[in-house]
């Protein structure tokens, strides 16, 4: 990550406030800064993946999960996102970066993160499927989700989500074709 005052901006936020929960929605204001401009003078598609970096960490300070993975040596991991651009974001621009938890599957956890305008309008939405991992591989949701005290089963993949992840799923495949590694294989233990 490379905004490491809007990294201790969300650390700081979360200090004196209420624990939330893995179903909660998540928000979290940002201005647009030159740093965070192309060339077309409006924000970078690459600054978008960064920013959701942050509103990842928040989900996870507002959850009051840190002990716990510090404790348990886990690190949060994305595998794959999938990011929608709809409308630009103009230098200086204030927006608003919400992050809710869709749905979740033996080890992966599908995350929403919506970019609005200060009218609420959608500039990007994106999809991002992430983990946690420990000393030996990925950590099992239910693991992960009991060490936060909460227990629940996830709510249906919606359509498109599951659509992705198997579109994901088919480009794991071609990409271990293609370095000769075995068709079916994960890849490295996450």
């Amino acid at each position: 990550m490379n905004l490491w005052l809007r990294v201790l901006g969300v650390i700081l936020g979360t200090l004196f406030s209420p624990r939330r929960h893995f179903t909660d929605d998540f928000e979290l204001w940002f201005r647009v800064w030159p740093t965070d401009l192309d060339t077309n003078l409006h924000m970078n598609n690459g600054r978008y993946l960064s920013v959701m970096d942050l509103g990842r960490l928040d989900m996870i300070l507002r959850m009051r999960m840190v002990p716990v993975i510090w404790r348990e040596r886990w690190m949060p991991v994305i595998a794959s996102a999938q990011v929608r651009w709809r409308r630009s974001l103009a230098p200086f621009e204030r927006y608003r970066l919400t992050t809710r938890l869709v749905a979740w599957e033996d080890r992966w956890f599908f995350i929403e993160q919506r970019f609005l305008d200060r009218r609420g309008r959608l500039c990007a939405v994106a999809l991002v499927k992430g983990a946690f991992r420990g000393r030996h591989g990925a950590v099992a949701v239910r693991e992960v989700m009991g060490a936060a005290g909460e227990c629940m089963d996830s709510p249906e993949l919606p359509a498109d989500i599951r659509q992705w992840s198997e579109a994901e799923q088919a480009l794991r495949r071609r990409t271990n074709a293609e370095a000769g590694e075995p068709v079916e294989a994960a890849g490295p233990e996450m």
